[in-house]
């Protein structure tokens, strides 16, 4: 875990359970919640098992459904150690833009069903104008996500030249 014995391990947990809070209360299951922020908070990015269950306080059994939840929405993957038959659960680089990326997807499904619900409902029904913003809606976000994630690829090679802060 190399710096991470330097920190004060008690705003470290504070800091995970907080972070974890905010993930649950956005709609993340509380251990996925949990383990994710603490595989975040440390250097490598990536522990065991049984690290995660000592870290959090936690069985290894919640740690088990909470990277297989991890590993379903592709925010974490399974790595095993050389010469051992533990395995270690590891961020994906980028996880935040991959994420997201990915609601872009299930953004394009809903506004194709919203679409074609409209056109059930029919366009001079309330019901059918409602679907058909609501389509419209996801058509716009998703044109400007576009946008805000080709912007977010030019500031992050921009931190990359400037040093520490980037990857």
């Amino acid at each position: 875990m190399g710096g991470d014995r330097e920190r004060d391990r008690e705003a470290v947990s504070r800091f995970v359970e907080r972070f974890a809070g905010e993930l649950t209360d956005a709609g993340m299951q509380r251990m996925a919640a949990r383990v994710f922020a603490a595989l975040l908070a440390s250097d490598s990015g990536a522990m065991t098992s049984a690290e995660l269950a000592e870290q959090l306080r936690i069985s290894p059994a919640a740690v088990s459904g909470a990277v297989r939840y991890l590993t379903q929405v592709d925010m974490v993957g399974r790595e095993r150690e050389p010469g051992s038959r533990r395995d270690r659960y590891r961020l994906y680089s980028n996880v935040w833009y991959e994420a997201l990326t990915r609601r872009d997807q299930l953004l394009t499904r809903w506004e194709g069903v919203l679409r074609e619900g409209a056109a059930t409902l029919g366009p001079g029904t309330a019901a059918g104008a409602r679907v058909a913003e609501s389509a419209e809606f996801l058509e716009f976000l998703q044109k400007e996500f576009q946008q805000v994630l080709a912007r977010w690829r030019e500031h992050k090679e921009t931190l990359r030249e400037g040093g520490p802060a980037g990857e």
